[in-house]
């Protein structure tokens, strides 16, 4: 290497270092990492959901309470190292995941601090949030990007539908109120259109019910259209998604500067901020 050549100061060596580990996963290093964190994340959800069973909570709950603070320790280093290791923390910190890796160590900080006997219930809800590590995995599934872009694309088409669905449960909601009425339980329009949705999307409670003939065969009709409705979003998405996957393939490449993810295989530069991958 000649004297003028630039060269790469080692804290920056080893923050990429890091980037690589954490964000990529076309490594050893990377694949061994994502093995160990979902594995962490896993048995940490198994812990919170054990935690919540009585009987076992009552025999275990010392042994749970380091367990649960053992994951805290780990997925607060991590989220320490993601922050080094990207070139925009802010950026970082204010995007879903990294929303999401925030919440998965807060709720049990903020145990510290609150009452247990007043705010109890406050404190189960926090301790409830950290179900939101698993969310994480889409980190490690390759066709989530297809998933996002696909959801995109189909968004207008699944909008027009729902308002479509809207205005037939109003319509068809007014129309059982008039027919049944109050004496049926049909005591509003606001209900009959519960009912109507109730009766569309085939879920059935069966807390109101029509009982004249007019009313039975309207909800007759609207069982029948339920099914046909249930399957036009499932078209939209899967049309789409088989139209995604034909026009690209992405990597698993993560930009240092915005941590951006879903480039094509072949690309040099982030797509979004144009920094180097």
């Amino acid at each position: 290497m000649s004297e003028n050549q630039p060269k790469t100061p080692p804290v920056a060596t080893w923050r990429n270092t890091i980037h690589e580990i954490i964000f990529e996963a076309d490594t050893k290093a990377g694949k061994a990492f994502d093995i160990v964190l979902m594995v962490s994340i896993f048995l940490s959800i198994i812990a919170v959901m054990l935690d919540s069973v009585e009987w076992f909570n009552s025999r275990y709950a010392s042994s749970i309470y380091v367990v649960e603070w053992c994951f805290t320790i780990i997925f607060t280093i991590e989220y320490i190292l993601r922050l080094i290791s990207v070139r925009q923390p802010l950026r970082y910190t204010l995007s879903f995941f990294g929303i999401i890796d925030l919440l998965a160590t807060v709720p049990t900080y903020l145990s510290l601090f609150l009452p247990q006997a007043q705010y109890l219930l406050v404190i189960r809800i926090l301790r409830v949030l950290r179900i939101f590590r698993v969310l994480k995995l889409t980190h490690y599934l390759g066709e989530a990007q297809f998933l996002l872009q696909a959801l995109q694309a189909s968004r207008r088409k699944i909008t027009v539908f729902l308002f479509a669905v809207v205005n037939l449960v109003v319509v068809v909601g007014a129309l059982m109120y008039l027919i049944e009425g109050e004496l049926h339980g049909f005591s509003s329009i606001p209900r009959s259109i519960y009912w109507a949705i109730v009766t569309i999307t085939t879920v059935g409670y069966g807390d109101v019910a029509p009982q004249t003939p007019a009313g039975q065969t309207l909800a007759s009709l609207l069982m029948i259209l339920g099914y046909a409705i249930i399957a036009v979003p499932t078209g939209i998405v899967t049309n789409e998604l088989a139209l995604e996957a034909r026009r690209q393939t992405v990597s698993t490449q993560c930009c240092p500067e915005c941590s951006a993810e879903g480039h094509d295989t072949d690309a040099v530069h982030c797509k979004y901020c144009g920094g180097t991958l």
